[in-house]
């Protein structure tokens, strides 16, 4: 699955607010010992470590038991009634929605800490206590995390310490000036603001781990079907390795559209890259033929089983497909473990770029593929146990042309578009916007395309909808 988003999180006045949980543990405390502690002064910064902020007020030789005994009131007094702070379940939720990982490095006794964690059901996955300053750091990198979020200048020096991104919140008791000196890269008011923060965050960090792994790939022939994630991989090779040493390849053969050929060169040639067109025959595959659901590992073992040589007569050192960290996490991919049996690396899955992280970089990039709709090969529009034959390819490609034809025609942009062959049936799926469009004309233009009969799918486009028709996907894996 590619490398993993790690997001480090302290716990007090990040997190949780402690401070009147530790009020009232230390007044607890301050009874037993006949001690009146200024409690509110010595919760105004929280953070550092206990023992530091009972120093100035016990004797040496005092410090070590009274601390001991706050740890030993703490749970009764301070957890149950301590809240979360403004953005802390989204902010947390967030990572999870790019798959990744929290890791909480707290200064606080990690039994402690691992009771507020439980009470307030917070979302992490790991709880390293008894940790402050830059020792901080230490942990953060043993974890292999990104960014730090913290509240205090000494969660600034453990983010430095661990070489990661230092990301500061106003909920403790730091100014942004004592943050900003401290040497923090952003300061946020809570983390409310945090996911939109984060969404930048990933987006660079992989794009970062992704043309690191290009520079490291040598010469690099890319497998490129003229869709958006392709067309992104050679821009991402381009830009890391310089077009001298990167080449696309599009194999041309009955699954591939014709409409989809002349625009894949003329992207690659903008470029500045070779481009390449060999033939491979899928066709010649019984498995491929046969069309059952594991039909794309039989399409995949001919591409590569063309294009490994091809790169190796052409002096490339790889062959990289463009599958996403999307595909990957969808489930049912045969044509996945298929290229990596034959030596085919994947550089946008390793670095862990999603579809949608991959449109925004095209976007940003200028790229014209960054809005262009799925367009998977025309043998995956043919339901699993029907026998692929060039005329169903062609019957297909004819009747989705005529259905964007008509569209285009009544003033409709199709984004998302597919004509299922189910035998003698067709199955059309369209994008929601454009479905009250499916009347009588639009039934017999795909008839006229060589189908008996034609249904509209009422839910509209789904990737991957043959998938559902599969008895049991887990026999092809």
């Amino acid at each position: 699955m590619g490398r993993e988003i790690v997001i480090g999180f302290d716990l007090d006045m990040t997190l949780i607010d402690t401070v009147p949980g530790f009020v009232a543990t230390l007044d607890a405390l301050g009874a037993e010992l006949g001690v009146a502690f200024p409690s509110a002064e010595m919760s105004s910064k929280l953070g550092p470590p206990l023992e530091m902020i009972l120093e100035p007020y016990l004797a040496a030789d005092a410090i070590a038991a009274a601390g001991d005994r706050f740890r030993a009131l703490y749970p009764a007094h301070a957890v149950p009634p301590t809240p979360t702070l403004p953005g802390v379940v989204e902010a947390l939720a967030a990572v999870r929605a790019h798959h990744g990982r929290v890791v909480l490095v707290t200064g606080k006794f990690p039994a402690n800490a691992r009771l507020h964690v439980e009470h307030l059901a917070l979302d992490v996955d790991v709880v390293e206590g008894w940790v402050w300053g830059a020792a901080k750091g230490a942990v953060l990198a043993e974890h292999g995390a990104t960014a730090y979020v913290g509240d205090h200048v000494h969660d600034v020096e453990g983010a430095r310490a661990g070489g990661v991104v230092s990301v500061s919140v106003l909920t403790g008791g730091c100014t942004r000036a004592e943050l900003e000196a401290a040497g923090t890269d952003v300061v946020l008011d809570d983390l409310t603001a945090f996911p939109q923060w984060l969404d930048e965050h990933v987006l660079r960090t992989r794009l970062g781990w992704l043309a690191e792994d290009l520079r490291g790939r040598g010469r690099i022939l890319v497998a490129f079907s003229g869709g958006a994630d392709s067309a992104f991989l050679l821009a991402a090779a381009v830009r890391a390795v310089g077009p001298e040493n990167v080449a696309a390849a599009t194999a041309y053969s009955p699954a591939l559209p014709a409409a989809e050929r002349d625009p894949a060169r003329a992207f690659a040639e903008s470029l500045g890259v070779r481009v390449l067109t060999p033939e491979t025959h899928e066709l010649d595959r019984g498995g491929y033929v046969a069309n059952d659901g594991d039909r794309c590992a039989f399409c995949k073992s001919e591409l590569l089983d063309v294009l490994t040589p091809l790169a190796r007569r052409h002096g490339y050192d790889v062959v990289a497909t463009g599958t996403n960290a999307d595909d990957a996490r969808a489930g049912f991919r045969p044509g996945i473990a298929a290229a990596s049996e034959r030596g085919a690396v994947t550089p946008l899955l390793d670095a862990g770029l999603s579809k949608a992280q991959v449109r925004e970089a095209s976007r940003r990039w200028g790229l014209p593929t960054w809005d262009k709709p799925a367009a998977a090969c025309l043998s995956s529009r043919i339901a699993y146990g029907v026998e692929i034959t060039p005329a169903r390819l062609a019957r297909v490609e004819h009747a989705e042309a005529a259905v964007r034809s008509l569209l285009g025609a009544r003033g409709f942009v199709v984004g998302d578009l597919r004509v299922r062959d189910l035998g003698d049936t067709a199955r059309v799926e369209l994008d929601r916007t454009v479905l009250d469009q499916a009347d009588e004309a639009l039934l017999s233009v795909v008839r006229e395309a060589g189908f008996a009969a034609v249904e509209v799918d009422p839910l509209g486009f789904r990737s991957g909808s043959m998938n559902e028709l599969l008895p049991d996907p887990e026999r092809f894996r």
